[in-house]
C-alpha cells in the first residue's frame, strides 16, 4: 500500500496546531512544527499494524508543536541538518532531470544513504515558511488564506483515541464502561470482577496518566 501524501492530511495540522493557540508562539511556528511531524509520521507510517494513519500521526505532529515549548518558541534547525538540507535539494534537482520526474523520499533516502525521516525533515528544512496571510495588492494590505476549519474537538479526540491504545485491555475496558457507557463504578465492578474501591482507585490512576500523557 502506497504511503499516505502529507498534503491531503494538513488538515490534521490545523487541528493539533489549534490546540496550543494563546500559549505564547505564533500559529505560523505552530503549524511549521506541525508540517514537519506530518511528513516523519507519513514517511514511518505502517499500514499492516492495523492503525489509522491520523491516529498515528497526530501524537507525532503534537510531538513536534510540544517541542516548540521546549526549545524556546523557536523551530530551531541544527548546522548538520541545514548542510543536509542544501545537498538533499541539489541531489533532487539532479536526480529530476535524469529521471524526468521528482524523485520519491525513498529514492532520495537511497541515493544519500540517510533514512527517509531525515530527508523528509531536511526538505521541509529547505521549504519557506508560508504565512497565513499574503500581501497581494500595492497597498500591502492583507488578505486570508483559506485553510480548513479548525475542529479542536476532532484533534482532542484523535489524541485521546491514542493514549488510550496505550493502555491495557482491562483499563481500556475500564475507560470504556465509565465513560462511553456512562456506567456506575459499582456496575463497572461487577463486569470486570473488580470491587467498587478499586475501580475508583484505578480509575483515578488512570485518569492522571491520560491528563499527563494529553499534557506533557
Amino acid at each position: 500500500m502506497s504511503k499516505p501524501l502529507p498534503e491531503e492530511n494538513l488538515g490534521l495540522v490545523h487541528l493539533c496546531a489549534n490546540r496550543f493557540r494563546g500559549r505564547g508562539i505564533e500559529y505560523d511556528d505552530l503549524y511549521s512544527a506541525g508540517c514537519i511531524g506530518l511528513l516523519k509520521a507519513a514517511e514511518a507510517f505502517d499500514s499492516e499494524r492495523g492503525v489509522k494513519f491520523s491516529t498515528y500521526a497526530v501524537p507525532v505532529i503534537l510531538g513536534e508543536i510540544k517541542r516548540l515549548f521546549r526549545d524556546g518558541g523557536a523551530v530551531k534547525v541544527s548546522r548538520s541538518l541545514k548542510e543536509l538540507s542544501l545537498k538533499t535539494v541539489r541531489t533532487r534537482e539532479e536526480m529530476s532531470k535524469k529521471l524526468g520526474r521528482e524523485p520519491t523520499i525513498s529514492e532520495l533516502s537511497r541515493q544519500l544513504d540517510t533514512d527517509e525521516c531525515t530527508i523528509a525533515e531536511a526538505l521541509a528544512v529547505s521549504m519557506p515558511p508560508v504565512s497565513l496571510t499574503d500581501s497581494t495588492d500595492e497597498n500591502g494590505s492583507q488578505i486570508d488564506i483559506a485553510v480548513p476549519s479548525p475542529d479542536i474537538e476532532i484533534g482532542d479526540t484523535l489524541a485521546l483515541r491514542q493514549v488510550i491504545e496505550l493502555m491495557d485491555p482491562k483499563d481500556r475496558e475500564l475507560i470504556f464502561l465509565r465513560y462511553y457507557k456512562g456506567q456506575t463504578q459499582s456496575a463497572t465492578a461487577k463486569k470486570l470482577g473488580m470491587t467498587q474501591v478499586q475501580v475508583s482507585r484505578r480509575e483515578k490512576k488512570l485518569l492522571s496518566f491520560m491528563r499527563e500523557q494529553l499534557t506533557q
